[in-house]
């Protein structure tokens, strides 16, 4: 459906928009402008509490209504319609409709932070993480962990001395400034499954710096029990396997794995953080909002080119990746949007196969790596099968 079928336009709809008293809620998150038009069935009241927990990502710029929303009916009263687009593509509409408004809000933070995420894909680096930033200096610290482990109750806690940047997404440009998503908190409610939208003003979380860059990466490991915080390195290699899962479209981005490391290199490495208690996190952290020494690279990059054309029935030649890394003696590949961690027999394995080869000479080139010790031939057959299995690997067929 094109833009002109579902925007209509603004100043005949201005009018009665005011007079109902539905002005439409403008949006700017991470550069993407959002207007989201109300139904009937939500009320005034409750249209206030959105705008003021989304009153740090108000945009200034002129709103492109999106179609009616549904009307209310018996068992989903409340809906919305909501229309996107930002600099680099077309955006594009979505109605949603829900039984409660608790539903709505949260199914709307959802589907907006996801629009989002994809129209920034392969332009910024974009974590799952809260962060929060040094007010003085707008230097970010990202506290990295999966949904529902932390991050939420880490940034209100944090914010109430640092600048609050965001609970869902750090998003990183190249030059490594940070592009600042201060959206509403969701917080569990007991025995309620849509979690509330509560806004930082609210919280009364400090606002963050105008101009904010990322300074330190941390990732957060909650344990049980009354355990003290300790700060400590995460290897290289590890913190790769962190991030990447809990990152949005890095595989979209230019050299995914190279840029990641060239990140992390720029911010003296990725810490991981061990607290039970939220509220330990502020002293524990302090020091990471100052500038840290940058690592020298521990990495390098291989090439990732491969032959192409079929493969003779019986050989063997490494599948297309996005990316490759070379950390001491593992290998880390990006494939599509996986990693997947090559070691032992692995890397040597993935190098003599960037074109197709038979398995009997395969494995004489991995012996001249690894030795031709008792037994070696097994081993390496045995990695292939494993290797292919991953997509690491394709085999020639009859």
């Amino acid at each position: 459906m094109s833009n002109s079928n579902v925007l209509v336009a603004w100043a005949p709809l201005q009018v009665e928009e005011m007079l109902g008293g539905r002005h439409p809620l403008c949006l700017d998150i991470l550069g993407v402008q959002f207007t989201v038009r109300w139904g009937r069935g939500v009320t005034g009241q409750q249209r206030e509490r959105m705008r003021s927990a989304w009153a740090r990502c108000a945009s200034e710029s002129a709103p492109r209504l999106p179609s009616l929303p549904r009307e209310p009916n018996g068992s989903q009263p409340f809906s919305a319609c909501v229309t996107y687009q930002s600099p680099t593509n077309d955006g594009g509409t979505f109605a949603l409709q829900a039984a409660s408004f608790e539903e709505l809000a949260e199914n709307l933070t959802s589907r907006m932070t996801v629009a989002a995420i994809l129209a920034n894909a392969g332009e910024l680096t974009m974590l799952h993480a809260c962060g929060v930033a040094d007010p003085a200096t707008g230097a970010v610290v990202a506290l990295v962990a999966k949904s529902g482990t932390g991050k939420t109750t880490a940034a209100s806690v944090m914010a109430r001395t640092y600048g609050y940047v965001t609970d869902e997404t750090v998003a990183i440009r190249p030059d490594g400034s940070v592009v600042p998503y201060p959206k509403p908190l969701s917080l569990k409610q007991e025995y309620v499954v849509p979690k509330l939208q509560v806004g930082p003003d609210e919280l009364r979380l400090q606002p963050a710096h105008t101009k904010l860059f990322i300074q330190s990466i941390v990732l957060l490991d909650r344990v049980e029990g009354a355990v003290r915080p300790t700060l400590s390195k995460e290897p290289l290699a590890d913190a790769l396997l962190a991030l990447i899962p809990d990152s949005s479209s890095q595989g979209e981005i230019d050299q995914p794995l190279q840029s990641l490391c060239r990140l992390i290199d720029s911010v003296g490495g990725v810490w991981r953080v061990t607290y039970s208690e939220a509220a330990d996190l502020p002293a524990a952290l302090q020091p990471l909002f100052q500038e840290q020494l940058r690592t020298n690279p521990e990495w390098e990059a291989p090439a990732v080119e491969t032959g192409s054309g079929q493969i003779p029935a019986g050989f063997i030649r490494r599948a297309a990746s996005k990316d490759a890394v070379a950390i001491g003696d593992d290998l880390l590949l990006m494939l599509d949007n996986e990693i997947v961690r090559l070691s032992g027999i692995g890397p040597a394995i993935w190098e003599a196969t960037a074109k197709a080869v038979a398995e009997d000479q395969l494995a004489d080139e991995v012996g001249k790596v690894h030795g031709r010790r008792e037994g070696y031939r097994v081993a390496v057959s045995e990695a292939v099968q494993q290797l292919i299995a991953k997509s690491v690997l394709a085999q020639g067929s009859n």
